[in-house]
């Protein structure tokens, strides 16, 4: 991996990789939900869909045909501390893609007539992501752990803050954000030193500065939350505190998540979903943000299950600070998280995303030796830390379903009143 910095400041990251025969190029900004306000909670994403509505040189319909002639692939994503705009394409193509996404970048127009359409866009989004319970009871969640702290703002944002938008408004919002010192460029693939030249000419003009977004870091406050849906099953959250991504303890929080409700083999699948049949969908997962962390135990389960469910939950975590992990698991969870991790960069695109992420997040960029050597130096000691770490307070609920009852016995009073705290010195 090469790192350079354009005379203007920006920083970009070079993976040359000459076994490939593609590219995937890749525009990182520090903008995203956790930048907004209420009054503009929403914009990071809506912009994100206006750069591929028209440029000065490109309609919607050329840029689509652009990329769809060469073979190749482009999107964007927009997530709660960042937007990231990428294409991958055959080698050759790349001046192609780049000359295109700067296009996009820099010159996209926001006309009316297309800001209204990709409003409606958003808006049939975010009615698809409210008909989807087990999708919506994440966000819920994470608005019952940190209440109305930005880090809890919806990424798609409402329709009606939406419908009240208009273009100088994204204008002013992407010029507070997107600045040379808040945009990173990663590539990855088969490249060579010509990149350099070819990224200058593109990017060198660019000249805003944006300055580091501002955010506090919040408290977790295990809030408890339901939301009425028509469903059949029940849909449950339970969210704890985590690690954030500067974390040196990461890994071993990660580990720990494995173990507990990463996979099919995990305690937490095997005990609710195998032997006792109280769920399809069971698992939990691990989310880093840039100061703080959650793990987050999902369940979709039929109405008279959910308490079965929750109270299995606390069990298996009730074992879990009683005894700790065994030196077998820790093993296998070790195997388990550097084969991932090794799977995980077999293809451009994602080798693309690392060096975003690491760069725009961390500053750092850690070789593949030296992230196994820090999963392999975790011990049963940073283990019980971190189950410490994540009882430390009671959990937050939510729950999406048809009846708010589900929740009677198992709200924020009931977690208070059986502390994890209790349940660890026990």
């Amino acid at each position: 991996m090469k790192k350079f910095v354009l005379d203007n400041g920006l920083r970009v990251l070079v993976e040359s990789i000459p076994t490939c025969r593609s590219v995937s190029f890749g525009i990182w900004v520090k903008a995203g939900s956790r930048h907004e306000t209420p009054e503009t909670n929403g914009f990071s994403h809506f912009i994100e869909h206006m750069l591929f509505k028209g440029t000065k040189r490109h309609t919607a319909r050329q840029i689509a045909d652009r990329f769809d002639g060469i073979g190749g692939n482009v999107n964007a994503f927009t997530s709660k501390e960042y937007t990231c705009y990428y294409a991958k394409v055959l080698d050759e193509h790349l001046p192609i893609a780049v000359d295109m996404l700067a296009d996009m970048f820099f010159e996209s127009l926001f006309a009316e007539e297309e800001l209204e359409k990709e409003k409606n866009v958003i808006i049939e989004e975010i009615a698809m992501y409210e008909d989807t319970p087990d999708d919506t009871v994440h966000d819920l969640a994470v608005r019952a752990a940190f209440g109305d702290d930005p880090l809890a703002f919806s990424v798609l944002g409402s329709a009606e803050r939406l419908r009240a938008a208009k273009a100088e408004d994204l204008r002013g919002f992407m010029a507070r954000r997107y600045g040379v010192d808040t945009t990173v460029i990663s590539i990855a693939g088969n490249v060579n030193d010509s990149v350099t030249e070819l990224i200058e000419r593109h990017f060198g003009g660019f000249s805003r500065k944006a300055g580091e977004p501002k955010v506090s870091r919040p408290e977790f406050r295990s809030g408890s939350l339901f939301h009425p849906k028509a469903t059949e099953q029940n849909h449950l959250c339970l969210m704890f505190p985590g690690c954030a991504i500067t974390d040196p303890k990461l890994y071993a929080m990660i580990l720990l998540n494995n173990v507990f409700g990463g996979g099919m083999s995990s305690r937490l699948f095997q005990e609710i979903r195998e032997k006792r049949g109280l769920a399809y969908s069971v698992y939990s997962y691990h989310s880093a943000h840039s100061d703080v962390g959650t793990l987050t135990v999902y369940a979709g389960t039929a109405p008279k299950h959910t308490r079965d469910v929750y109270e299995l939950t606390l069990e298996l975590l009730g074992e879990l600070a009683a005894a700790g992990l065994t030196e077998e698991e820790l093993k296998r969870g070790k195997e388990q998280l550097k084969g991932n991790l090794i799977l995980s960069l077999e293809s451009t695109g994602s080798r693309m995303n690392r060096l975003g992420k690491n760069e725009l997040m961390l500053g750092r960029h850690d070789t593949l030796d030296e992230l196994l050597d820090k999963i392999e130096s975790v011990t049963l000691d940073d283990i019980n830390e971190m189950i410490g770490r994540l009882l430390s307070k009671p959990c937050a609920i939510a729950l999406v379903g048809a009846e708010e009852s589900a929740l009677d016995g198992i709200g924020r009073e009931f977690v208070v009143s059986h502390s994890f705290q209790e349940v660890a010195r026990q």
